[in-house]
């Protein structure tokens, strides 16, 4: 035998090898696709799966080398030390951010489409993973923030009914408290928010800032209403012949006695947005992401009361018509968790 057919007979085995882990990791790669498609919550479940089957195909190549049992040993031991050196330097935040998810969804104090602010981050809430919150901010842009940074630091969640919409303003003390507070509850009420109060913050050298509130019924709007409450705020106080200016400017300017108010036009003191309104294109991910929760909670509800109704005699129709109807939910939930996928690759608008 030539050391070329000898060469060639030794390269059997490990070729054969790497051609079936080829052929394994392909097959495991398109079914686990086609399996998670839709659900975005399994990618995790893949990406476990495809690191195993790297993991023993490398082994299984390595073993299948012509080499001695020596060197064959060595070589096992020492990527036995290399992968040990790696999860031991990185178990402490994968499986500190794992646990840390894992308490967020049990405590649920948020779900998908909530405002949510932690730290300097705030945004609605458009994903929820073992490992990571993505939250998507007012200026469009998506935040990845780890769930061990969530779980050790002060979460504000803004409740999706309820939401307090509030706004400041500073005025100097030659201004009568009670018109003040009365022109800021006209503004509150022209914007459409009920119980509204007027709060007086603080009481500085020069101004006093008083803080208006009232509730929104929708908090997906949150952001408009604050807009627009401000603006309601100006023309209020403006109707009132109040300035608003610092007590610097009204200390230092040289105009005389001319009064720092705009000239009252026709148009409306509020009007109505044109066009769609801000929060659907800040948060246009984050709608997509709280429709899906509502339709797995609507599932799960049904589920529930499924359950309830088999127990029941005679009611053998009603369970059919309920077991379709949460059929077509879930393929619904299904279209919707893979729109929420296609718009992380798909330009708006496109």
């Amino acid at each position: 035998m030539t050391d070329l057919e000898a060469l060639l007979h030794a390269l059997i085995r490990p070729g054969l090898t790497l051609a079936v882990v080829a052929a394994v990791i392909a097959g495991a790669t398109w079914a686990l696709r086609r399996a998670s498609k839709g659900h975005s919550e399994r990618a995790l479940v893949r990406q476990g799966i495809l690191l195993l089957l790297y993991t023993f195909g490398a082994i299984a190549l390595l073993v299948s080398l012509p080499m001695s049992d020596s060197l064959r040993g060595q070589l096992l031991g020492l990527a036995g030390i290399v992968m040990s050196a790696s999860l031991a330097l990185s178990s402490t935040t994968f499986l500190g951010n794992a646990i840390a998810g894992i308490m967020l969804r049990s405590v649920k104090s948020f779900r998908l489409g909530d405002f949510i602010e932690v730290g300097d981050h705030i945004g609605r809430v458009t994903g929820r993973g073992l490992f990571h919150v993505e939250i998507q901010s007012e200026d469009r842009n998506l935040t990845t923030l780890p769930n061990l940074f969530v779980a050790t630091n002060p979460a504000k969640v803004t409740p999706a009914a309820g939401a307090l919409a509030s706004a400041e303003v500073s005025l100097g003390y030659d201004v009568p408290r009670a018109e003040i507070e009365a022109a800021l509850l006209d503004a509150a009420a022209a914007v459409g928010l009920s119980e509204a109060f007027v709060l007086v913050v603080s009481l500085g050298d020069f101004s006093v800032v008083y803080r208006v509130s009232g509730l929104l019924g929708d908090s997906g709007r949150l952001v408009s209403t604050r807009s627009a409450l401000r603006a309601a705020m100006m023309d209020a106080l403006h109707a009132r012949r109040v300035e608003i200016v610092s007590p610097s400017f009204m200390n230092q300017r040289q105009v005389g006695d001319q009064v720092f108010i705009p000239v009252a036009s026709l148009a409306p003191a509020v009007t109505a947005p044109v066009g769609p309104a801000p929060e659907d294109v800040m948060f246009d991910k984050a709608d997509r992401a709280a429709a899906v929760g509502r339709l797995e909670a609507d599932v799960a509800a049904r589920e529930a009361a499924l359950e309830g109704l088999r127990e029941e005699e005679g009611a053998e129709e009603r369970v059919a018509a309920e077991e379709r109807e949460i059929a077509s939910l879930r393929e619904q939930v299904s279209a919707a968790k893979q729109a929420l996928i296609d718009s992380d690759v798909t330009p708006p608008g496109a």
